[in-house]
């Protein structure tokens, strides 16, 4: 199960109680307070982690609680710290606070952690607060309450190189064919209802790219239409976009690269602004003259550079592949 977003509770310990006690010894008449201090409380920890790529794994966890430090005691003791609890989230993983909106954390590289609610101190114990007017206090501190908050965990997929395009476009067909990523395919608008991720090689495998696939977009996604903007997440990262548009297909070319362009420019987070390749795809089943001249009519009115392919016969994939590396690597 593909599972992308995921809201918990998370609840810190609290910290132990400083400890109230006095020296007392056959022949230290004077032996002073001896009061330990409380032990920190547990935090709850948000680590990174390589060996997840979803979030299914949290599914049924809605409430994480560290845990509380332990009490002083008497000769100088402090309580133990409460454990932390450290939940391991895939890389790319955005961490925000549900009731604030603010983030977190952006879990990047394999290792990287936040921590989402922090451990109360503990309080110190009556030691402390022995002075020359006051040399036996009968008090200690109260350990600190641990952080409490509601918290998103929402998977943006690390990707270089984002398709977008309307159902039916070819995005899975191109996918299965650049790389060794093996997404459902088939002959029906909506096909793929969750990302894919395919790795593309050049040189022998000296560069690459990871190519993110993403559910189709239609008119009025950004007001829920279709599978609405759920996905478009995952191609946030992205340093390049591939619009692709179905050459084949009985529609007007501008008016499918005005929606694609439209429904980007309402979701927001600078996907309109990004680098992106116009692809004229399924080049086998048109009319090839007709349909490149249109195809390359429309990139320059855009001012961006386009690449028609087959991805049944193969036309084309070479140079996309090329563009691809080229777009990548500009500054």
């Amino acid at each position: 199960m593909f599972l992308d977003e995921v809201h918990m509770f998370v609840t810190a310990g609290d910290g132990g109680r400083g400890c109230v006690s006095f020296r007392r010894e056959k022949f230290v008449p004077r032996g002073g307070p001896n009061g330990g201090d409380g032990g920190r409380g547990g935090s709850v920890v948000v680590r990174c982690s390589a060996h997840y790529s979803t979030l299914a794994h949290l599914y049924n966890r809605h409430h994480v609680t560290a845990g509380r430090g332990e009490h002083g005691r008497g000769s100088n003791e402090s309580g133990a710290a409460g454990a932390d609890v450290v939940i391991e989230v895939p890389c790319g993983t955005v961490v925000r606070d549900l009731d604030s909106g603010e983030v977190l954390g952006d879990l990047v590289h394999d290792g990287e952690e936040c921590v989402a609610a922090r451990g109360g101190r503990g309080g110190r114990g009556n030691q402390h607060f022995a002075t020359s007017t006051r040399q036996a206090p009968r008090f200690a501190e109260e350990g600190e309450r641990g952080e409490a908050r509601h918290i998103a965990l929402e998977l943006k997929l690390i990707a270089d190189v984002g398709l977008v395009g309307l159902p039916n476009a070819g995005k899975s067909t191109l996918l299965s064919r650049i790389s060794k990523a093996r997404p459902r395919i088939a002959d029906y608008p909506f096909t793929t209802l969750t990302p894919h991720l395919g790795v593309v090689s050049v040189d022998g495998g000296e560069r690459s790219l990871v190519v993110a696939d993403t559910p189709g977009l239609i008119e009025g996604a950004h007001r829920g239409a279709g599978l609405g903007h759920r996905f478009l997440r995952h191609i946030e990262r992205c340093r390049v976009l591939l619009h692709l548009v179905d050459l084949a297909a009985d529609t007007v070319l501008r008016h499918d690269i005005a929606v694609l362009r439209a429904e980007l420019e309402s979701y927001g987070a600078g996907l309109a602004q990004r680098r992106f390749l116009l692809v004229g795809t399924k080049l086998d089943a048109a009319q090839k003259p007709a349909a490149r001249r249109r195809l390359e009519e429309a990139a320059r009115e855009l001012g961006v550079g386009w690449v028609a392919i087959s991805a049944v016969t193969g036309e084309g994939l070479e140079e996309l592949v090329n563009a691809m590396f080229a777009l990548a690597a500009a500054p």
